[in-house]
């Protein structure tokens, strides 16, 4: 992907700098990060791009992953230091009993921008028997349909015809109708609402955890690499810092940041800012209480661990505040 250089204007790097304190030259600090085009990551392209993460005294390397699962690898295997990831992926690692990452964050609730398109001939979720949905395993959107499957009495294994199609290439298979339906995450999911004969049966909302612990079928989290954490933890605060400001950037001023982020999503303007507008975001002062355990939604992603392993998608249900580092904060 093609670059820009974005100028930050003096007066936002001095309120960014404002916030957390000069950082010097002599302080600067190596992070790589681990990305893509999913909203998770925004509050870091946005940080890169307006220069935010410069400004304290960090250098943030962005590497572009398809998935969280490849993510998170390259996380343990030291490739990279920190990373957004849906919580699916980290409570697979989790249940195996891996220590090399902590969970110290979480950006936002996306529940409106992910969901499960159908053709307009669809009514509800029991017309759905005898279809083909294409979703890619092992996701938010994966649980999501099997959870959808669940409420209405559906067997996905013998009502439906589950196909594993990376999310990328679910617009082309709806598109030719190689698949009846199609569950997917922004900007794919943007791209699929825009097509004509198509809409949307269902969205996060809908699933059994959303209504009493907001959560969705994969809540995004910043996760930092266990090692990396104690041998640099202030840069690790400080990006943490930089991090949550950036967030409550793209929810107060989402017009101004969506035109950082058109570059890597692809998305017209409009849409974009749509897409931004459509998340609530939390910032730094949020995180304590989200991360409290127990607590309304460290006690939803309990049950959300249960529930991957009711539908065998993991091993066993690790216990997530274990994995949870506030100390950052």
């Amino acid at each position: 992907m093609q670059r820009r250089q974005f100028i930050i204007s003096t007066a936002t790097a001095a309120c960014a700098v404002g916030a957390l304190g000069q950082a010097t030259a002599a302080e600067s600090t190596v992070i790589n990060y681990g990305g893509s085009a999913w909203l998770g990551h925004y509050p870091v392209y946005v940080g890169i791009k307006a220069g935010l993460f410069a400004a304290h005294g960090l250098e943030v390397k962005w590497t572009a992953f398809g998935t969280s699962s490849s993510r998170l690898s390259a996380l343990l295997s030291g490739n990279i230091d920190m990373a957004g990831t849906g919580i699916v992926s980290a409570l697979a690692l989790m249940s195996r009993g891996s220590k090399h990452f902590q969970i110290v964050g979480t950006p936002e609730d996306f529940g409106r921008v992910e969901g499960l398109f159908v053709r307009s001939d669809v009514t509800s979720v029991q017309s759905l028997k005898g279809k083909k949905i294409g979703v890619t395993f092992a996701s938010s959107s994966h649980l999501l349909v099997l959870d959808l499957l669940a409420s209405a009495g559906l067997n996905p294994d013998k009502d439906v015809s589950l196909l594993n199609v990376p999310a990328p290439e679910l617009v082309a298979a709806l598109q030719s109708k190689q698949i009846d339906a199609a569950a997917v995450w922004t900007p794919h999911f943007n791209r699929i609402r825009a097509m004509p004969d198509t809409k949307l049966l269902a969205d996060d909302t809908a699933f059994s955890l959303y209504k009493q612990f907001g959560v969705t079928p994969g809540p995004d989290v910043l996760v930092v690499r266990s090692e990396f954490a104690v041998k640099n933890s202030e840069a690790v605060r400080r990006f943490i810092q930089t991090y949550f400001s950036a967030c409550a950037m793209l929810r107060d001023k989402p017009v101004e940041m969506a035109k950082h982020l058109t570059e890597l999503t692809n998305l017209t303007l409009d849409d974009q800012i749509a897409t931004i507008k459509e998340a609530s975001w939390y910032d730094i002062g949020q995180q304590q209480s989200l991360l409290k355990a127990p607590g309304k939604f460290v006690d939803g992603v309990q049950k959300l661990a249960d529930l991957l392993t009711a539908h065998k998608q993991i091993d066993k249900s690790p216990s997530v505040k274990d994995w949870i580092n506030v100390s950052y904060l």
